[in-house]
């Protein structure tokens, strides 16, 4: 924990990252589960289904979501590492800090999916274990050269792109069929386990490159070279990754966010790029900042509140908080169609509340 954020912090990274934060506490409070039984047989639901995942094949709103978290999650590495470095913190230093973070957040992501009704499990599906190994490899090349950590980026995607393809295992052997892929072999050998939704482990392997193009990106905004050239950079980037993956797509691998192909790790990494590159542009470099506090607050404290809405919330304070509101709008009858969208706000609120509380207080969690 700190008692005060690092200085020179780059305000889109913060919105990003706070943004991202508020659309996962959202769902964690079950605004969008509500809102699409709500919006059901009408035109609205198409878009309410786009805070849903894709089933398999194709690509939604939600599908982005993790990308952009470890691709944020690289950005802000670069910033972290470029500061150690300033301050002549050596590399075993660097090492033994980062390896330390990954540990947490392998921790955290076990322990997050460890405690079930049914009792313990062992699970490797969450998004801290994920970004606990892609952390880890990108901070050991962060040191390499532009083009070799590109090259390592893209040296990822085919050898996992091999392993689907042509690892031949009775029963697993369909690359791109669910319950029946390579993922689902490595699963199955690592917690006895397949994933009934198609989610696979190993994503962590291709979703590596999310990270490191996350701290290339940071890289280049820490550079001495101008803002417009920042830009185009970010966007030719950015459009080169959506065309190459979405050719992928269709011509030879399908875009599948729940066992991470390369095309959907090269689309949502082009949308990454993009996005941080609106921002960017509009925050940091036009300073339209007005109203960004919401989600700022937020993303400065990002590894707290996920943590706090997906291990408190979910297992207790969601349904306290949920009954004391609905009981309350039950004595005045409230319509249940406004409960089912007021009590998840008011969840929210409170869960923001304590984001705001920690800030005014300067305390900042990190791992």
């Amino acid at each position: 924990m700190n008692q005060t954020p690092s200085v020179n912090r780059l305000l889109s990274l913060d919105f990003l990252r706070g943004f991202i934060m508020v659309l996962l506490a959202l769902e964690s409070v079950r605004l969008y589960d509500n809102l699409f039984g709500l919006t059901e047989g009408s035109d609205l639901q198409s878009l309410i289904v786009q805070f849903t995942h894709h089933p398999w094949h194709g690509l939604r709103f939600w599908d982005l979501i993790q990308p952009g978290f470890m691709f944020i999650a690289g950005t802000a590495l670069a910033y972290s590492l470029h500061r150690q470095n300033e301050e002549q913190i050596s590399w075993p230093s660097q090492f033994t800090k980062t390896l330390k973070r990954s540990g947490w957040l392998f921790f955290w992501g076990v322990l997050d999916y460890a405690v079930r009704p049914e009792g313990l499990s062992f699970e490797l599906w969450d998004v801290l274990t994920q970004l606990s190994f892609t952390t880890l490899v990108a901070f050991l090349i962060y040191r390499w050269s532009v083009s070799a950590q590109l090259i390592t980026s893209i040296g990822l995607l085919l050898l996992t792109e091999i392993l689907y393809r042509f690892i031949q295992i009775p029963g697993f052997d369909q690359p791109f069929t669910d319950q029946h892929n390579f993922g689902n072999f490595i699963d199955l050998m690592l917690m006895n386990k397949i994933n009934s939704g198609g989610w696979v482990a190993i994503n962590c392997l291709p979703t590596a490159a999310h990270t490191i193009w996350g701290v290339l990106a940071g890289k280049l905004l820490l550079s001495n070279t101008s803002g417009t050239k920042k830009i185009k950079a970010l966007l030719i980037w950015g459009v080169l990754a959506l065309v190459v993956g979405y050719l992928l797509d269709f011509t030879i691998t399908p875009i599948i966010k729940r066992i991470a192909t390369s095309s959907f790790v090269l689309v949502s990494g082009g949308y990454c790029l993009i996005a941080l590159m609106a921002c960017y542009w509009w925050i940091d470099l036009k300073k339209h900042q007005r109203g960004l506090r919401f989600f700022t607050i937020v993303g400065m404290n990002s590894i707290f509140i996920y943590l706090f809405f997906e291990i408190v919330g979910n297992r207790w304070f969601n349904d306290y908080a949920g009954a004391v509101t609905n009981g309350l709008m039950d004595i005045v009858h409230i319509p249940t169609a406004v409960q089912l969208m007021v009590t998840p706000l008011c969840i929210f609120a409170l869960e923001w509340g304590l984001c705001y509380f920690l800030y005014r207080k300067k305390i900042f969690f990190k791992l």
